[in-house]
């Protein structure tokens, strides 16, 4: 069973920045799309980025320019680094492959706060 844990949240002002990060167990990581959601309090879970096996890259229209997904097969990690961060990116992040999701990992709490 792939278990992930995701790293990295924290308390930012706003623009500023934080680097996420996503660690899978297994050797198949490298051969999944994997995806960073987030949920806010009191609403749904959303892809905010995703990253394909070759390392093409979509982003939701919320964070396109400030945020970047990226990968290292290696490490069975996945990161995203979050620049210019609003007060609306506060949310819990998650990772999971895309699709078929593994089971959800805990999360990591980004707020975005003065």
């Amino acid at each position: 069973q792939v278990q992930l844990v995701e790293s990295g949240g924290g308390l930012v002002q706003p623009g500023g920045s934080l680097r996420l990060s996503c660690a899978a167990s297994g050797s198949i990581f490298r051969f999944n799309i994997m995806g960073w959601y987030r949920q806010a309090p009191g609403k749904q879970r959303d892809l905010v980025a995703r990253i394909g096996t070759s390392g093409t890259t979509y982003y939701a229209d919320a964070v396109k320019g400030r945020f970047t997904i990226s990968r290292d097969n290696a490490k069975n990690t996945v990161y995203l680094q979050m620049n210019s961060l609003k007060p609306e990116d506060t949310a819990v992040y998650y990772c999971n492959r895309i699709p078929a999701p593994f089971n959800w990992g805990q999360g990591t709490q980004v707020s975005v706060s003065s």
